[in-house]
């Protein structure tokens, strides 16, 4: 039996649905098949790359995908959005599209400051993500795995 396959999808895949894609491949390795993309995808942001290094994921090798990818040629179990632009751009319809969730993390790109307070918003983003994850996981008692050491 082939493993349900799991969308993230933000608008720049640069952040937020690569840190989600990277913990859920973590957290339940052997229950998912975990893809990200963006409807307007750039590059993966350097502070997601840091803060996910700072859990022992390395996601510097990632780079952004583009919706189009994906669109009719396969078949998601679950497709989560994980920012309010992307909530809106999702198509209604969806080819190959199971069930459709919607988990609102802000934009942790959005904040200034110097490289330490820009990363404390990627760090905050990042934890919960995996909170939401592990709650969602729980709720349908897939059994997960420990990421590594908490962040400072």
């Amino acid at each position: 039996m082939s493993k349900p396959k799991v969308l993230f999808m933000c608008v720049h895949n640069s952040a937020r649905s690569q840190m989600a894609e990277a913990l859920l491949r973590e957290l339940a390795p052997d229950r998912f098949e975990v893809f990200s993309a963006g409807f307007e995808p750039t590059a993966v942001d350097p502070l997601a790359i840091e803060a996910m290094a700072e859990r022992g994921i390395d996601i510097s090798a990632a780079h952004a995908k583009s919706l189009s990818e994906y669109l009719g040629k396969v078949h998601f179990g679950y497709v989560i959005t994980v920012c309010e632009r992307a909530q809106q751009q999702c198509p209604k319809t969806f080819p190959g599209m199971g069930i459709r969730l919607h988990w609102a993390f802000d934009d942790p790109a959005a904040v200034a400051g110097d490289h330490q307070e820009r990363l404390a918003a990627y760090r905050e983003v990042r934890d919960q993500i995996e909170v939401r994850i592990r709650e969602w996981l729980a709720a349908h008692d897939v059994p997960h795995e420990s990421v590594g050491a908490s962040a400072p």
